[in-house]
């Protein structure tokens, strides 16, 4: 979701932006265990933490505990 909001601000229409994403061939999982790892380089996170900032970034709550699972929490 959040580059469905950045492709909109940058003048894509919600459906473009939507069917954009859905097709980039991006592994969102992978993405979320890599954000994830990105934030406990930085500092600390609970789990429940950690899957709280995925989903504000963006991530599905399935794609966010993927992330949080993948490093290991």
């Amino acid at each position: 979701s959040g580059l469905v909001k950045q492709l909109e601000y940058e003048g894509y229409t919600h459906k473009e932006a939507v069917y954009g994403v859905d097709h980039c061939g991006a592994d969102w999982n992978e993405q979320a265990a890599l954000k994830a790892q990105d934030y406990l380089d930085f500092t600390a996170f609970s789990r429940d933490g950690l899957i709280s900032q995925l989903e504000y970034e963006g991530f599905t709550p399935a794609q966010a505990e993927y992330g949080v699972r993948a490093v290991g929490y």
